[in-house]
C-alpha cells in the first residue's frame, strides 16, 4: 500500500481549477518532488495534504488514514514546512520549536531533548537564546524547518523552503533533506527550481495548470523527452556564415546561442554520433575553428519545455 495516495483530487475556486483530477502515490522512504512554475498547483496540493484546505472532490490518504476521515491521526505523522515563515518574531529559536512541541504533546525531559534535537540539526543549538528577529532569512527558513521535525514525522511536507535565501542556506537545506530522508522520513518536496530537483529526488511528479502531465524516477522522465542531447561549441569567433547550413541539416533540432559566451552555440541533435562529423565539416567549411567541444545530456527542463510549451520559471 502506497504510504501516501491521491485520487482524483480536486480543487476549485468558482469555476477554476487549481488541481485537476491529481491521481498519484508517495511511496514510504522515498523523496518525492512536485515540479512546475508558480501557479502550477503545488502549494494548493500541499495544503490538501495537510488538512489546511478542503477539497472540492476525490480523496487522500496518509499511511491508510483519510485526510478529511482522521486529521489528527494524519498530523500526528506529518510535519510541514510552508513557504511562508511560520515562526514567531518575538519568540526565542528554542521557545520557537518548544512552542509547535507543546502542540504534538511534547513535555518535560523529551520536550526539551526533541528541541535541542531539532535545533542542532538545522545548525542553530549556538543560537537557541537568539530572537529570530535577527536572524538572515537562511536562517529562519532552518528555524521553520526544526518547527516541523522535532516531533520525529514519517512525512515531512517541504513547500519551497528555499526561496529567497543565500546558496549557503539553500545548500545546509538541501543537505537535510537527505540526511532526514537517510533517518527514515518520507518527504514531499515542491520547488521550481531544476538544480535543487537533481540534487534530492528519487521521483518527480511534474505539475502544469493543476494537472499531472508527468511521473517517475529522474532517469525515466528523461527518458521520454523527444529532444536530444546538446552539442556546445565554443568557436573562435561568431560562426554567422555556418549558422544557416548548421539550421538546416536533417539532424538537426534546434541552435541556439549560449548563455554567457556570444562565441558558443548549442546545437541539439538526434544523434551526436551521425551528426558529429558532418556539422565539424560546416565550420572548417566557412572557417571558424573549434576550441571546445561537451555534450549536454537531455534532462527535465527540456521534457518540462516539451510537455508544456514553456520554461519552469516561467510565470
Amino acid at each position: 500500500m502506497s504510504f501516501v495516495k491521491f485520487r482524483e483530487v480536486v480543487k476549485k475556486y468558482d469555476t477554476a481549477l487549481t488541481v485537476n483530477h491529481l491521481t498519484m502515490d508517495i511511496e514510504e522512504g522515498e523523496i518525492f518532488c512536485l515540479l512546475g512554475p508558480n501557479g502550477a498547483g503545488k502549494s494548493t496540493t500541499i495544503r490538501m495534504l495537510s488538512g489546511l484546505l478542503e477539497p472540492s472532490g476525490g480523496y487522500i490518504t496518509v499511511e491508510g488514514y483519510s485526510v478529511r476521515k482522521n486529521p489528527l491521526e494524519v498530523k500526528r505523522r506529518i510535519g510541514l514546512v510552508p513557504q511562508e515563515l511560520a515562526i514567531y518574531e518575538t519568540l526565542s529559536a528554542r521557545e520557537n520549536v518548544a512552542f509547535f512541541a507543546k502542540l504534538y504533546g511534547l513535555r518535560g525531559n523529551l520536550l526539551k531533548e526533541r528541541v535541542d534535537e531539532a535545533l542542532r540539526f538545522v545548525g542553530l543549538l549556538e543560537h537557541a537564546k537568539q530572537m529570530p528577529a535577527a536572524f538572515s532569512g537562511g536562517m529562519k527558513r532552518r528555524l521553520n524547518i526544526a518547527c516541523a521535525i522535532m516531533h520525529r514525522p514519517k512525512l515531512i511536507i517541504m513547500d519551497e523552503p528555499t526561496v529567497g535565501i543565500d546558496p549557503q542556506s539553500r545548500n545546509h537545506i538541501l543537505e537535510s533533506v537527505k540526511e532526514l530522508n537517510r533517518l527514515g522520513s518520507t518527504v514531499l518536496y515542491t520547488s521550481h527550481y531544476m538544480e535543487e530537483i537533481e540534487a534530492v529526488c528519487s521521483r518527480v511528479g511534474i505539475l502544469d495548470n493543476g494537472k499531472l502531465i508527468a511521473c517517475g524516477t529522474k532517469e525515466q522522465l528523461k527518458r521520454q523527452s523527444e529532444r536530444g542531447e546538446e552539442l556546445i561549441f565554443e568557436l573562435d569567433r561568431q560562426p554567422s556564415g555556418a549558422l544557416v547550413e548548421i539550421e538546416e541539416h536533417p539532424s538537426v533540432q534546434r541552435v541556439a546561442a549560449e548563455p554567457g559566451n556570444s562565441d558558443a552555440i548549442a546545437v541539439t541533435v538526434k544523434e551526436s554520433t551521425t551528426v558529429l562529423q558532418d556539422l565539424l565539416f560546416i565550420l572548417q567549411k566557412h572557417g571558424v575553428a573549434l576550441r571546445r567541444l561537451t555534450r549536454r545530456e537531455p534532462n527535465l527542463e527540456s521534457l518540462f519545455l516539451q510537455l508544456t510549451g514553456r520554461t519552469l520559471r516561467d510565470e
